[in-house]
């Protein structure tokens, strides 16, 4: 069985709508090509309670958390405190991460302020994520994993945490380019879906402003069963429109 991950974006900006989210589509894509099942995504404000509470739910839940944005250096940056209420742990200065981050602003000139200590605080028995752009660390504890909301910095830290994971096998898919409707290939997709469950098939309509068609995406581990199940809905939608279809497999990129 596939492991599994969960995200939870950390931020008032996102619920405003201020910042745009850019994290957990790469996210997405990089779980998928490790072979992980991305199952949930959450999105909480700047609210301790309301973190801790998504973070208990998923780390029971799933194999994997991953945690975006609120470790930075202000006051509204919330989530090392309440990944450390989640675990009932203790929060400090990480040796590390403090002696890391003293030194890179010492070389810079800069003073080593209190607001930036902050950013070397982890809970008590966490292990650091390396930040190869801009230097504060993540962390990670359990099964979580916290990571800085900057989407430059949150990939390359996502980057150095994924080649360390077990990697499952890749999810393949077959794109097909139904010139159909949603309403006339329901029916027969339905039934080929019942008929094939190790396969998941998604349906996505599209118009170009004449006319209406759909795109359909087979997604399986299995490549035997893809292929079976591509066969028998390139016959049933041919069926629903009097023409084969055009079927490409390929990686899953989405």
């Amino acid at each position: 069985m596939a492991q599994t991950a969960s995200m939870l974006a950390i931020g008032d900006e996102l619920l405003s709508g201020r910042t745009k989210d850019k994290n957990i589509a790469h996210l997405a894509d990089v779980m998928t090509m490790a072979g992980i099942d991305l199952k949930e995504v959450r999105i909480v404000g700047d609210e301790p309670e309301e973190i801790v509470a998504a973070v208990n739910a998923l780390r029971a839940r799933y194999d994997y958390v991953f945690t975006s944005g609120g470790i930075g250096p202000t006051h509204d940056d919330m989530t090392a405190d309440a990944i450390a209420a989640a675990f009932e742990a203790p929060i400090g200065y990480h040796p590390q991460a403090y002696a890391l981050m003293a030194k890179h602003y010492e070389a810079r000139g800069m003073e080593f302020t209190e607001a930036r200590k902050r950013m070397a605080r982890t809970p008590e028995g966490a292990s650091l994520i390396d930040n190869p752009v801009s230097v504060a660390p993540g962390f990670h504890i359990g099964n979580v994993y916290v990571l800085a909301g900057v989407p430059a910095v949150f990939q390359a830290m996502l980057e150095k945490i994924v080649a360390g994971l077990p990697q499952g096998p890749v999810v393949l898919s077959a794109a097909v380019e139904c010139p159909f409707g949603e309403g006339d290939i329901g029916g027969p997709l339905g039934e080929i879906q019942k008929r094939h469950p190790d396969v998941v098939i998604g349906s996505y309509p599209k118009f170009d402003g004449a006319r209406y068609s759909t795109e359909l995406v087979v997604r399986s581990r299995d490549g035997e069963a893809l292929s079976r199940a591509r066969s028998e809905g390139r016959g049933d939608a041919g069926r629903a429109g009097g023409q084969p279809l055009h079927v490409m497999s390929r990686p899953c990129l989405r």
